[in-house]
């Protein structure tokens, strides 16, 4: 077989990840056992959580070891299998790494594709794969908005925050947006259509947030911590949940964070403040992608996806999630193929 390159973890970051952390390596792929699937990918998908993969410490899936591939979620399609239930030429969601093939066990694939008319390919891993799962379950399942209640979305312009915002607003909700720079702010009101839109690189949030939801916030979707945190926990209305989908201004600390100082707010309020993960809610992807791509087929839901081409630009696109530059979901595409963004 012909060589394959990978990006290894090089060293474990320090703060926040550098090229240096990482390497581009060569190496040949050993034969499939019985059971395993060799993986082409397509795209790749860069996510937050991918900086906490690279920390030694526990998680809900082990660290990277270092000198291993870097873990991360992919379109990809089936090249060659000993699993009689994935035939080659099948396009699949896996969670496998950033590199041109994988071998891959079947639980580490999360569904096949079934190309859905009008909609990119590239969309598949992005709103109708890991970033529009997780705001679907996460927003709906866990944070249960009402109609006429106020949510409001930290991270707003990004992969996972711009799903969920909107999807607030499609059920009858009314949206506010939190992210940071003027430029993002218009985005999220003019492209995604929130109801009101914070940036909290130039304005006082506590204040912001008091004049767009003076009776409270019924549900807080977090995937910040700190401060923002602890400024929805005090703006929380009458029996408000909290939603923490991550805590990515944490996220490259190498001790864990203080809590919220002010945790008792949900005493006050009768408040719920709960975690999730997608992957807990692997029996109904199908479900949450039938709902999206309808919303997507009649332009009720938009998306934005920041795709880079080559492998060998995969580590310098993943640090763009840590400027604050990107708009929606980045990807990176691996080969152009005859299905490609059709």
């Amino acid at each position: 077989m012909r060589p394959n390159r990978s990006i290894v973890l090089k060293s474990r970051p320090s703060g926040v990840p550098a090229l240096e952390d990482f390497e581009l390596r060569e190496a040949p792929l050993r034969a499939l056992e019985d059971g395993e699937i060799l993986l082409e990918h397509l795209f790749l998908s860069i996510d937050p959580a991918i900086r906490g993969w690279m920390a030694e410490k526990k998680s809900y899936l082990p660290p990277i070891a270092l000198g291993e591939p870097i873990r991360s979620g992919t379109l990809s399609r089936v090249a060659e299998s000993r699993d009689p239930k994935f035939k080659p030429g099948t396009l699949v969601q896996a969670l496998a790494a950033w590199e041109e093939r994988s071998i891959v066990r079947p639980q580490q694939i999360m569904g096949e594709i079934n190309r859905l008319p009008g909609i990119p390919l590239a969309a598949h891993l992005s709103v109708l794969g890991g970033n529009g799962l997780t705001a679907y379950f996460g927003l709906l399942e866990v944070g249960k908005p009402q109609p006429g209640e106020t949510v409001v979305i930290t991270a707003a312009g990004g992969g996972v925050g711009s799903v969920a915002a909107q999807l607030a607003k499609l059920r009858g909700a009314r949206s506010i947006g939190i992210a940071g720079g003027e430029e993002k702010k218009r985005f999220l009101l003019e492209e995604l259509g929130l109801d009101a839109a914070i940036d909290y690189k130039n304005e006082d949030v506590n204040a912001a947030l008091k004049a767009a939801a003076p009776k409270g916030v019924d549900v807080f979707f977090d995937s910040v911590g700190g401060e923002l945190l602890e400024i929805g926990l005090a703006r929380l209305a009458l029996r408000g949940r909290v939603v923490l989908c991550g805590a990515i201004s944490q996220i490259h600390e190498d001790s864990p964070a203080e809590g919220p100082r002010n945790y008792v707010q949900l005493l006050a309020k009768r408040g719920r403040m709960e975690g999730f993960v997608t992957l807990d809610y692997a029996a109904r992807y199908d479900e949450a992608r039938a709902v999206l791509a309808d919303y997507l087929r009649s332009g009720e839901l938009v998306h934005r996806d920041e795709i880079v081409t080559g492998l060998e630009n995969t580590p310098q696109h993943f640090l763009r999630l840590f400027d604050g530059s990107h708009r929606g979901k980045l990807m990176v595409r691996l080969q152009t193929t005859d299905e490609d963004d059709r």
